[in-house]
C-alpha cells in the first residue's frame, strides 16, 4: 500500500473526512492504491512519500498551478517575503500594487479586497453585494464553495445543487432559517432566471461564466440586462476560470462586464490568494458591513499574486495552456473512436475532462487510475493543465494511456471490469468516510 496509504488510514482518525478537501480524497481516485500524499512538487511532476516520481496528468493541484509546481520566479518571491517577514503590524504594499494590477485587466473595475481561499472570498463577495443592493435574496449558477450562504440552497430540497455542485451534499449545521434565500437556476437558462428575478427579492446574481460548457450566444448578455433592469449586483465567479483562456476573466472573451468578479486557484500559482474586484459604487458597501481577517493581510499571497502575473504575461500560460487542453481533449475523442469506444468530454479547454456513459463509468475511470499509476502517472478523466505539459509529456501520456483504453474496449465486448480492479470503485461524489 506504500507510507501515502498508511498516512491516510491514520488521517482518517484524527481528521473528519481525512483532509480538508473532498477533491483530494483518494477515493475520489483510488480507494485503498492512491499515494495520497507528497513529498516534493515541481513542473507537472510529484514525488510520493515512497519516493517513487510520478507525472501529474490529473488536476495539478486542483487546478491551482497553471504555470506548474514550484515555478522559480514565484518561489523566489516568496522566499524573498519570508526573508523580509511575512506579517507585521503595519500593513504589506504587495497589496496596493496587486489592487492596481487587477484594476488594471479589468477597466470596468475601480477597487478590490483580498482573502485566502475561494469560498471565502464569495462569501466577501455575496454580503458586499447584499449591502449594497439591500435585498438578501441571491440567483446562483455554479459552485461557489461550502459557506452557509451557498449551501442553504440544498435546505428542504436535497437536490438543489445537484447540477451545480455534488449530488446528495448534506447541509446539516446551515441554519434552517436561510432557506429559500439562496436560488440556484440552470445554465443558459435565462427563463429560471427570469422567473427568480420576478419574485422581487434577488438583489445579487453569482454565476460562473462557464464551467461544463460554453453559453450560449446569448446568455451571459441577457443576463447582464436583467440584472441592470432590477437593480441586481452581477458577480462573476471565475475563481476556477480566471487566467485560463484570458488574461484576466473568461468574461472578457465574452465582453459581457459584471459589477464584481472573484478570482482564485491560478492566481497565486499555488500560493493561497483570492481577490473580489468590482464597481465603486457596489465596493464601498463592504464600508457598511464588517469583513475583516488577520491573514488576509499576510504578504505572501499577494506577493505570489504579482508575480504570478507577471510570468504569465511574458509566457501568455493562458493561450499556451488553452491549447495543450485542447489537444489532449481531441485525442482523447481519436483515442476512443480507435478503440469503438463512446466519450463525451466537455470543460473549458485548460480544465477538460472525459467520460464515459453506462452502468460502468466509474470502474472504468477507477481502471485507468489504477493502470497509469502502475506506469508512473497521477491520472483519471480529466486533465488540468499546465505550461510544465510540454508535447513530450503529453505524447507519453497517450503513449501509455493506448493500452488501457484497449483494455475498456475488452470490457465493453464482455470482459468482467470488477476482476482487473485491485480495490473498490473510486467515489463519484460526497460519502462519508469516518
Amino acid at each position: 500500500m506504500g507510507k501515502g496509504q498508511d498516512l491516510w488510514k491514520r488521517a482518517k482518525t484524527v481528521i473528519p473526512g481525512g483532509n480538508m478537501l473532498l477533491s483530494k480524497r483518494p477515493e475520489m481516485f483510488l480507494p485503498d492504491q492512491w499515494p495520497a500524499y507528497y513529498s516534493k512538487a515541481k513542473g507537472c511532476r510529484v514525488w510520493d512519500l515512497d519516493g517513487r516520481e510520478l507525472i501529474d496528468m490529473t488536476i495539478m493541484g486542483v487546478g491551482a498551478n497553471s504555470l506548474g509546481y514550484g515555478d522559480s520566479a514565484v518561489d523566489a518571491a516568496v522566499v524573498e517575503t519570508v526573508t523580509n517577514g511575512n506579517m507585521s503590524t503595519l500593513n504589506a504594499p504587495e497589496e496596493v500594487a496587486l489592487a492596481e494590477r487587477l484594476i488594471e485587466l479589468h477597466p470596468w473595475a475601480d477597487m478590490a479586497r483580498f482573502a485566502r481561499t475561494g469560498g471565502e472570498v464569495c462569501a466577501v463577495a455575496v454580503r458586499i453585494a447584499r449591502a449594497a443592493s439591500g435585498r438578501d435574496g441571491v440567483a446562483i449558477c455554479g459552485y461557489h464553495g461550502w459557506h452557509d450562504w451557498y449551501l442553504a440552497s440544498n435546505l428542504g430540497d436535497d437536490d438543489s445543487l445537484a447540477g451545480h455542485l455534488l449530488p446528495g451534499l448534506n447541509p446539516e449545521g446551515v441554519p434552517r432559517s436561510l432557506r429559500g434565500s439562496v436560488l440556484p437556476f440552470g445554465f443558459n437558462d435565462i427563463a429560471a432566471l427570469q422567473a427568480l428575478i420576478d419574485t422581487g427579492k434577488v438583489g445579487a446574481i453569482m454565476m460562473e461564466v462557464s464551467r461544463n460548457h460554453d453559453p450560449s450566444p446569448t446568455f451571459l448578455r441577457k443576463v447582464r440586462e436583467l440584472a441592470s433592469a432590477s437593480g441586481i449586483v452581477l458577480i462573476f465567479d471565475e475563481c476556477t476560470s480566471g487566467f485560463r483562456q484570458s488574461f484576466g476573466g473568461l468574461h472578457k472573451l465574452y465582453g459581457v462586464e459584471p459589477d464584481m468578479a472573484v478570482f482564485g486557484k491560478a492566481l497565486g500559482n499555488g500560493y493561497a490568494v483570492t481577490a473580489v474586484i468590482g464597481r465603486r459604487s457596489v465596493m464601498e458597501a463592504a464600508q457598511n458591513s464588517f469583513i475583516s481577517s488577520t491573514f488576509w493581510t499576510e504578504r505572501i499571497g499577494s506577493a505570489a499574486a504579482l508575480v504570478t502575473l507577471d510570468v504569465m504575461e511574458q509566457t501568455q500560460s493562458w493561450d499556451v495552456i488553452t491549447s495543450i487542453g485542447r489537444n489532449i481533449t481531441a485525442r482523447w475523442l481519436a483515442l476512443a473512436q480507435r478503440h469503438g469506444l463512446s466519450i463525451t468530454t466537455s470543460g473549458l479547454p485548460a480544465l477538460t475532462g472525459f467520460a464515459f456513459s453506462g452502468p460502468n463509468a466509474a470502474a472504468y475511470k477507477t481502471l485507468i487510475t489504477q493502470e497509469m499509476l502502475a506506469k508512473g502517472y497521477l491520472a483519471a478523466t480529466s486533465v488540468y493543465t499546465c505550461t510544465a505539459h510540454t508535447p513530450d509529456v503529453v505524447d507519453r501520456y497517450f503513449e501509455a494511456l493506448d493500452p488501457v483504453f484497449a483494455l475498456i474496449a475488452e470490457c465493453e465486448g464482455g470482459r468482467d471490469v470488477l476482476s482487473l480492479l485491485n480495490g473498490p470503485v473510486c467515489h463519484a461524489g460526497f460519502k462519508r468516510l469516518n
